[in-house]
């Protein structure tokens, strides 16, 4: 069976409107009730942590099937902007995930007791908002490269012959 470009435009559309909408629903409502409703920061912190390596990790194949799934259809694809917004979302999830989260559980494994717990100007809770910082935007630029790749691929497929 061969797959067309129409058909690889499609399989982008659908399994990237299924990452980001599944992503959106994570940073606009799992992570902001889990902090409203459970009785600590430590407890919703470790309700978002179990979550998010699967966000990343999910994110890191989805961008790696966008780039596929171009190459694969199209030689020309390299350059076009849907496969830059993909590695780009790619790396930023990776990163995220490989990078940054060890970075964290380094610096929470330094820490005794809940993050809220150490003074304002400790240098282990500066470092763990830093790192929650970076995370937040790294997952961001995945958010928003995810909605490149999407918007570029519902185009094209309304210009396929």
């Amino acid at each position: 069976m061969t797959l067309t470009r129409v058909g690889a435009g499609l399989w982008q559309v659908v399994l990237t409107a299924l990452w980001l909408g599944a992503t959106v629903l994570f940073a606009a409502a799992v992570a902001p009730a889990a902090f409203a409703a459970l009785p600590t920061r430590t407890l919703a912190g470790d309700l978002v942590g179990r979550v998010l390596p699967v966000v990343f990790w999910s994110g890191m194949a989805l961008f790696a099937a966008v780039v596929l799934l171009g190459v694969r259809t199209d030689a020309q694809s390299r350059l076009k902007p849907r496969i830059l917004a993909a590695a780009l979302g790619g790396a930023s999830c990776m990163i995220a995930q490989l990078v940054v989260d060890s970075w964290i559980e380094r610096v929470r494994g330094r820490i005794h007791g809940p993050v809220d717990a150490l003074a304002v100007t400790d240098p282990l809770r500066i470092a763990f908002g830093q790192l929650h910082a970076l995370s937040v935007v790294l997952l961001g630029v995945a958010m928003v490269c995810a909605a490149v790749v999407l918007g570029v691929a519902v185009r094209d497929l309304h210009s396929a012959p």
